[in-house]
């Protein structure tokens, strides 16, 4: 059977296929920014804490850990058109799931539902489109697509807050019924068959490892603020199981010869210190961005959606710097770029900690830091994927993809907790914030409240109470982004052994999207 011939132009049927593979993922990626908007409204409505509603998140990205080295393998198994229109019903059943959640622990495990089937999509869509594009047009059509990608991050927030705001939080979840409908039916008309060729065996033992290895591991530590101490059966107990099954994993990987994440690949000294810096910066980020929009909601009085709105500027900054940093990339290598990236979103939280500790309003403090955090991302996450394989052989590429990725979603899910746990603890030790949740004061929205008496501090006044609860309020943040200073200056470290030379990028090499 010869060589595929390609055609040199962008023609109607390779554009049907993308304009398909980008609903889909469209769709994740609104979903995954709706629900950062949704925090303070679910601690309210299901009575919880930060520390479990960020579980939202975490069994999310968790979930998407999970199937990212599964969607090669699985795509050669079952075909990638069956595999892409499951993936697409499963991430549309997960959410119709979740929007029926009766309480939080529910949600949870409907998200992960979710996360199992839109974690397939993003490499899916890789390959399906470099396999219809060919080489000399693949380059071209991520171009057009990304736009569609870029303005799904900054709509997320607002159609997130606005959807909160009229209809209630179940419908950030029915809007992906009818895409994810219409997405289904069409890739079965519109995309071409394929066939299903097995390949290489599955490393099932190392799946059974390290995903409940991580899961425990991040609950024992998300359960620190409600236990009190560390040493709390609660605590050290699925902490240390976690352990146990995580490094059970790592002698597991060493010796196979087809495992699920290859780290033998840290023997490449460039290979660790990307990975290392994305682990770090990826944990400065995620965690602290997830709470932004809480921070406004309390300390401004915000309702989901105008911290909806006020979120664009970061995104609207990772839109300016990202193709900024992809010449760059190609002209000075990933070293600068990347040091660049990390500087900036920790000035940016630097930022945002200043003015959140001040309790200044939104303008112009707290955008500043935004506008930089977005724009450190925008400098980061691409050219990190792309120093992750730039010294691997060919045959060694599709594995180091998978890797940086998995790490992505990792360092994701450990921010998450980890930030939610500080700022969770930070609530629990304040009398003021205790007496302002009973009060109602809390609920997002909710403005000019004059607490019952009964329900403050003894010879407190209520002008004082809520001053002293705003100061509380704001130490607790400040925690978080102080926290996530600290990790981008420690991310400056392996960033300074990344390649100092440009990066050439081989046929099919695509950057990863962020959570």
């Amino acid at each position: 059977m010869g060589e595929r011939i390609y055609p040199d132009k962008l023609d109607a049927g390779l554009l049907r296929v993308a304009g398909v593979c980008v609903l889909a993922v469209v769709m994740t990626i609104l979903d995954t920014t709706v629900v950062g908007v949704a925090q303070r409204t679910f601690i309210t409505v299901f009575e919880s804490s930060q520390a479990v509603v960020a579980w939202t998140m975490a069994g999310y990205t968790l979930a998407l850990a999970t199937v990212i080295p599964l969607a090669g393998w699985a795509a050669d198994r079952f075909g990638t058109k069956r595999l892409f229109m499951s993936s697409v019903l499963a991430f549309t059943v997960g959410s119709l799931l979740c929007a029926t959640a009766p309480n939080i622990l529910v949600l949870i495990v409907f998200r992960v539902v979710q996360g199992l089937g839109g974690g397939m999509l993003m490499p899916l869509t890789i390959t399906i489109l470099t396999r219809e594009a060919g080489p000399k047009r693949i380059g071209r059509l991520m171009a057009v697509l990304g736009i569609p990608m870029l303005l799904a991050p900054i709509a997320g927030p607002i159609l997130g807050g606005w959807l909160i705001d009229a209809y209630g939080w179940q419908w950030i979840f029915r809007i992906n019924l009818p895409i994810g409908m219409v997405a289904f039916i069409l890739a079965a008309i519109v995309f071409p068959k394929d066939r299903a060729t097995p390949s290489e065996t599955f490393d099932v033992a190392g799946l059974l490892l390290l995903s409940p290895g991580l899961a425990a591991f991040l609950y024992g530590i998300s359960s620190i603020p409600a236990r009190g101490l560390v040493i709390d059966p609660h605590v050290w107990i699925p902490a240390s199981i976690g352990l146990i099954l995580i490094g059970s994993f790592v002698l597991h990987a060493l010796r196979t010869s087809n495992p699920l994440i290859d780290l033998r690949l840290f023997k490449n000294r460039e290979v660790t210190a990307a990975n290392l810096t994305m682990l770090l910066s990826g944990a400065a980020f995620f965690g602290a961005a997830l709470l932004i929009p809480s921070c406004l909601q309390q300390l401004l009085h915000q309702t989901p959606l105008q911290s909806g709105v006020h979120m664009m500027p970061e995104r609207i900054g990772a839109m300016l710097t990202m193709p900024i940093a992809g010449v760059l990339l190609d002209r000075r290598g990933p070293d600068k770029v990347v040091l660049t990236g990390i500087t900036l979103i920790g000035a940016g939280m630097a930022t945002f900690a200043y003015g959140v500790a001040a309790q200044v309003g939104y303008l112009p403090v707290l955008l500043a830091g935004l506008v930089l955090m977005g724009m450190g991302l925008g400098c980061t996450t691409m050219p990190l994927t792309a120093a992750a394989v730039q010294s691997l052989a060919p045959h060694q590429i599709a594995r180091g993809s998978a890797l940086i990725n998995v790490n992505l979603q990792v360092a994701a899910s450990i921010s998450t907790a980890l930030m939610s746990v500080i700022l969770t603890s930070q609530f629990d030790h304040s009398k003021n914030i205790a007496a302002a949740r009973k009060a109602g004061i809390l609920q997002p929205g909710r403005r000019d409240l004059i607490p019952d008496p009964a329900l403050m501090p003894r010879s407190t006044a209520v002008s004082d109470f809520m001053s002293n609860v705003l100061r509380d309020l704001s130490h607790a943040y400040t925690a978080v982004f102080v926290a996530a200073v600290v990790l981008a200056v420690l991310a400056l470290i392996p960033a300074m052994f990344l390649p100092k030379k440009p990066v050439a990028p081989g046929p099919g090499q695509v950057a990863v999207v962020a959570p």
